[in-house]
Formats: C-alpha cells, structure tokens, sequence
C-alpha cells in the first residue's frame, strides 16, 4: 500500500570544483545569503541553531552535517522533519550537488514549480561562487 504523503523532487548541478569545497560553501550556514538569498536574507547563530530572516520573517533552523557523507541537511528547528536535504558527490575531478525538496501531496503545482526555480538559481548560484 502507498502511503507517502509528500512528494520529494531533487535538483542537481555539476560543478568543477573539489567535493570538499563544494561542501565547505553549502555546510557553512553563513554563507546561506550568498547562494539563497530567498531562503535567507540574513542569518545569525542562536546557540545550536540558526535564526533565518527572509521575507516570511524570521525562522529557527538547524544545520545538520557529514563532511564523511557529503550531506548538508537544513531542517526547521521546531519541526525537524520539515526541511531540505542535500548531498556533494565526486564528479570525475569535480563535484555533483543534489538538493532535495519535499511538498505535500495536495501543493498546488505553481507554488512547486516555482520553488524548484528558485532551487535551480540557487544551484547555479553555489556553481558561480565555487569555480
């Protein structure tokens, strides 16, 4: 019996750059506003977590990683098993990055189109800063 109730849809983007430095960008959540700015216009630490502030406001994250993995997990702090999970792999002498999202069942196509745009800028985005 199927019995998900979300859909996950990944992104991925090859990148000529080391997997470590790939990981070092994306597993630092400072650098948040530099490749999603829509995500987090601002950051700031708060103890183990971290206060984004974008145009919703502010929200509490936590940034969970493996540098052995290659995973970056960024996760509601009040509900950790909302959020976004991502992975750098080796790619010949570069890197892959994959991101993943999931949405719930009934999200109106629009709403996930448009968000796997912005996934898509900001893939581009940690390509741009890591070459």
């Amino acid at each position: 019996m199927h019995t998900n109730l979300l859909v996950t849809q990944t992104r991925s983007i090859s990148i000529s750059a080391s997997p470590q430095a790939v990981f070092d960008l994306v597993a630092d959540p400072s650098t948040l506003p530099q490749w999603a700015p829509g995500f987090a216009r601002a950051i700031r630490p708060d103890g183990d977590h971290w206060i984004v502030e974008n145009d919703q406001g502010e929200a509490r994250i936590i940034v969970r990683t493996s540098r052995e993995h290659g995973t970056v997990d960024i996760l509601s702090a009040d509900d950790p098993s909302q959020g976004a999970y991502s992975r750098v792999l080796p790619n010949g002498t570069g890197s892959e990055y994959q991101f993943t999202l999931q949405f719930p069942q009934d999200a109106p196509e629009d709403a996930v189109t448009q968000q796997l745009a912005t996934v898509d800028a900001e893939l581009e985005a940690v390509r741009r800063l890591c070459e």
